[in-house]
């Protein structure tokens, strides 16, 4: 069954020419709605007030209240993707459970990457361009001789053990014999990073990053150093 979900969006930018780019950028995708553009939060706050707001383009760096703090202000419902001219707020993002951080100048492309991850994980299309139909959002695994249903978006990390796996959910540790190969083929690339051959990490829930460690849930998982270098390169583009 085909069917085409709108996303509602707002733009929050306090400089004129920023909030053109996106605008321009959207206008070039079906499925989204941009309901306005805002110069600041306090206009933003109307809208969502009065409207049903799917996801935020906000800027962080704007006089009076910030990005971050709008961003920690509304209902966790709406969905942000951080705009910024500064590298240093990406570890911030995170934290905030951001879907993207996009580091201006914004192209078209990187933007794109940056919706087609907020579909993978709330909506039902997997190309922010032409793709209009249903995804799964979840998994089975065998688990206790019975099979559980497990939401892409509750994954913190998964651990290898040999012969068998444990997924760790921001509820549970799930049990279950399967290889670390065979459950990273079932993952959404977009959403899941293979960090060493023990550990897949969701890109979703990092807290921060080293050379070294990716910390999530207050755990920091070692990056091996054959997966290093990808790893780091895919992390610099947030």
């Amino acid at each position: 069954m085909h069917k085409t979900t709108t996303i509602s969006c707002l733009i929050v930018d306090d400089e004129s020419i920023a909030r053109e780019i996106i605008a321009t950028h959207l206008s070039k995708i079906k499925n989204i709605n941009v309901v306005a553009s805002c110069s600041n939060a306090l206009e933003a706050f109307n809208h969502i007030s009065n409207q049903q707001i799917d996801l935020v383009f906000l800027d962080i760096n704007m006089p009076e209240i910030s990005g971050i703090s709008f961003a920690k202000s509304i209902n966790n419902h709406i969905k942000v993707i951080f705009t910024t001219a500064y590298r240093d707020y990406a570890v911030e993002g995170f934290e905030l459970k951001a879907v993207d951080y996009l580091l201006k100048p914004i192209s078209f492309d990187r933007l794109k990457q940056a919706l087609d991850t907020y579909f993978d994980i709330y909506g039902n299309v997997t190309d922010a361009n032409t793709a209009v139909h249903e995804v799964s959002n979840f998994m089975f695994v065998r688990s206790e001789r019975k099979m559980i249903k497990i939401d892409y978006s509750s994954i913190l990390y998964i651990e290898s053990y040999s012969d068998y796996l444990k997924i760790h959910t921001e509820s549970e540790t799930i049990v279950t014999r399967e290889t670390i190969s065979a459950i990273e083929a079932k993952l959404p690339k977009r959403l899941f990073l293979r960090i060493h051959r023990s550990y897949i990490i969701s890109i979703h829930f990092i807290q921060s990053f080293t050379n070294e460690h990716i910390t999530i849930n207050k755990q920091a998982l070692p990056i091996s150093r054959s997966y290093k270098k990808a790893i780091l390169k895919q992390l610099e583009k947030f």
